[in-house]
């Protein structure tokens, strides 16, 4: 079992907090599917002898950006160059790409999970994100994608805005729950260097919300989502029964990836890999038939305490025989002190040979995962 990953470096517009490799110029747009299509066609070799292909996950970007054409020929790469059993297929998308034909082609091609980049409902955060969508687009979307029969919905959400209250949030919070999507994710707003965020708060005009304030929305996302239902299966993952993306929860559990177009990462189980962020250079290598993919070799050191971060972060946890078949050796002994202190602090609990953070353990999910790496 593996997964694609196809990123699709194109946006309308740049939002306010991306740090994500994108382009506004959509000139190379048609040179950059095909040679995304070269690129699942070099290195089909990748990916563990015999895998199957069971999900496939066009992200970016704004993969919704490309037309009905474009989209088949990637997917007719994938189809003759890989043994594919699909589970699921996946676009993100954004509100204001989804009219009714758009989600008809997008159903026709066999598209059967939309995420939705809507990330505030309110009209005034919106803008000062730079998001290209209205609230009211927001609201047309789910129910356009309802009604084309999209039955695996996941809209994105983004807390931490600095307000003087939470009054915005729980609004946001309201909003989502009763649009019924079945899968919501949510992330903290970050302050990164090189976006328009980072450069207002460099000079002073923007002043990012204090951890405290982020981290009491955090604990609202929690408790609004168990009280409708939804299961927290991932830090910023929330789904109901039968909703968890299986792409992502892939991730998550080490299961190998090939991540095609420029930056994309890929996983082959044993090293990760990724691809150079820069449109222009991505096309002409594989033009000149020139590898565009650099390996970050990886110990069995590294590739346990990847495991651990992302594993504890799930539903799951992280299981501690595998830990001990990987490194031979007891990894409950060797970490004995640090388990029984994150356990008299009620931040973790050890059930059936498997370490789970507790509620309270999900706010500190990364500095926990890193005081019990290898």
């Amino acid at each position: 079992m593996a997964g694609i990953y196809i990123h699709i470096p194109f946006c309308k517009q740049a939002c306010h907090y991306c740090d994500f490799h994108f382009s506004t110029n959509l000139d190379m747009a048609e040179a950059m599917v095909s040679m995304i299509c070269k690129e699942l066609v070099q290195r089909k070799e990748y990916l563990p002898k015999d895998s199957t292909i069971n999900t496939v996950y066009f992200g970016g970007g704004t993969p919704s950006l490309l037309n009905t054409s474009q989209l088949e020929r990637i997917l007719e790469s994938v189809y003759q160059n890989y043994s594919v059993d699909l589970e699921e297929l996946t676009i993100e998308t954004n509100p204001d790409d989804l009219k009714k034909e758009k989600l008809g082609n997008l159903k026709s091609l066999g598209f059967d999970r939309l995420s939705i980049g809507i990330q505030s409902f309110n009209p005034e955060i919106l803008k000062f994100y730079n998001r290209a969508h209205t609230s009211e687009e927001s609201y047309s979307a789910i129910d356009l994608a309802k009604s084309s029969g999209f039955e695996k919905l996941s809209i994105d959400l983004i807390y931490g805005f600095p307000h003087q209250d939470h009054s915005i949030w729980k609004k946001d919070l309201a909003i989502a729950i009763s649009q019924d999507p079945g899968h919501i994710s949510s992330y903290c707003l970050t302050v990164e260097p090189k976006t328009a965020l980072g450069n207002w708060a460099k000079k002073g005009s923007f002043t990012p919300a204090s951890e405290d304030f982020s981290a009491e929305q955090f604990e609202m996302l929690q408790d609004s989502m168990e009280k409708a239902n939804y299961i927290q299966y991932e830090i910023s993952n929330f789904g109901k029964t039968n909703q968890f993306a299986v792409h992502n929860t892939n991730y998550w559990k080490g299961i190998p990836y090939l991540g095609i177009g420029p930056s994309a990462h890929s996983f082959d189980g044993k090293e990760r890999g990724s691809n150079l962020a820069n449109n222009a250079k991505y096309i002409k290598n594989l033009s000149d038939g020139i590898n565009s993919f650099d390996i970050e070799p990886m110990s069995d050191e590294d590739l346990i305490n990847e495991y651990i971060l992302t594993s504890l972060r799930t539903i799951w946890g992280t299981d501690i025989g595998f830990v001990n078949s990987k490194l031979k050796m007891d990894f409950v002994l060797q970490k004995k002190r640090m388990l029984k202190q994150l356990e008299d602090e009620k931040l973790i609990a050890i059930q059936n040979d498997h370490i789970l953070l507790s509620k309270k353990g999900k706010l500190l999910a990364d500095s926990i995962a890193a005081s019990l790496f290898i």
